[in-house]
């Protein structure tokens, strides 16, 4: 089968390789779209990360069980399914708290595991999730992305009726205007540099969009909600936003970090320390793919919104990683295995 492997920092080629062996208690799946995901982005111009075991890239992704192997009960041939890609071992003083996505020894398909960038892959029967017959494939493969942004509003403090301000409207961004206007946000602004996107955040329910070149955002937002919005969130992963946001937070709320960094910054404490506010993190997501299906398949979560291309394997570098490394107006890239 074909598959997209990653070498090292732009360096990934399609390559022919063997589909993986079907083992008792897993299926195989016939990858029919499969998401470019910011931290792909990161390997890509970056360098692969040190916990990568196998080359084949991919995980967020969608398709159609082909095959069962011996011991499946929920899975039959003709599926259509998501894959959750976080393998966690379940036995770590982590999973036993809670913490199935901080696993001290987890795996993970596209990581550890052959992953969706491929024509085929074979899956744990507990990573595949059914998708309803109203809900396309395409968003199948957005179950993922969608998952960390809804995870991310959960682990915050946003209440019902509370302001928040985005940063950065790529997919995560865009994902989290989103989750954080179903939670019930009264006033949401989103702070990014790309006309497209903040015209797209515009039309998912932004109530402000800031173009941080012409407009200083923090004095807007301050102005706006008299001191600060409630929660922030940074899905930019730059010093900009990361200062921005943490200043545009009121006294007492909570900048919440969802995006991955390729550089240290710099922070000046006091900014915490003179507004008792607090910075914290979110990672992946805890057992969230039920959830988040319902909520693409009703449209509370317009998926379908964030996605901007469908290519064909052949062209993920060209029409995929290096077009995301150079037109910001770009947002969700999907891989069609059909082309």
């Amino acid at each position: 089968m074909k598959a997209a492997k990653i070498y090292g920092a732009r360096d990934i080629r399609i390559e022919e390789i063997e589909i993986p062996v079907l083992e008792k208690g897993m299926v195989k799946v016939k990858v029919e779209y499969a998401g470019i995901c910011g931290s792909d982005m990161h390997e890509y111009l970056a360098g692969v990360y040190a916990a990568r075991t196998q080359p084949v890239l991919g995980h967020e992704f969608s398709g159609v069980i082909v095959e069962v192997g011996e011991g499946v009960t929920n899975a039959k041939v003709g599926d259509r399914v998501a894959v959750e890609p976080l393998i966690p071992c379940g036995k770590c003083d982590n999973c036993h708290s809670g913490f199935m996505n901080l696993c001290k020894v987890r795996q993970g398909y596209g990581y550890t595991v052959s992953g969706g960038f491929a024509q085929f892959a074979v899956v744990r029967e507990e990573n595949i999730f059914h998708l309803p017959d109203n809900m396309s494939l395409e968003l199948g493969a957005l179950v993922e992305p969608t998952a960390v942004a809804v995870h991310a509003v959960r682990q915050s403090s946003l209440k019902l009726g509370d302001s928040a301000a985005i940063f950065g409207a790529g997919p995560i961004g865009l994902l989290l205007l989103q989750a954080v206007k179903a939670a019930g946000a009264s006033e949401i602004f989103v702070v990014e540099v790309s006309d497209e996107r903040r015209q797209r955040a515009l039309e998912l329910g932004a109530t402000y969009v800031i173009n941080p070149i012409d407009i200083d955002a923090v004095a807007f937002i301050r102005e706006k909600t008299n001191g600060g919005v409630n929660v922030g969130y940074d899905a930019a992963g730059v010093q900009a936003t990361f200062t921005s946001g943490v200043s545009s937070v009121r006294p007492g709320g909570e900048f919440k970090i969802v995006s991955l960094w390729e550089k240290p910054i710099n922070f000046d404490p006091n900014m915490i320390v003179r507004t008792e506010a607090k910075i914290s993190g979110s990672y992946a997501y805890v057992r969230l793919f039920p959830e988040v299906i319902r909520l693409l398949a009703s449209g509370i979560i317009d998926g379908d919104a964030v996605i901007t291309s469908t290519i064909a394997l052949d062209d993920i570098v060209v029409k995929g990683f290096e077009t995301l490394a150079k037109d910001r107006n770009q947002c969700k890239i999907l891989v069609d295995m059909s082309l």
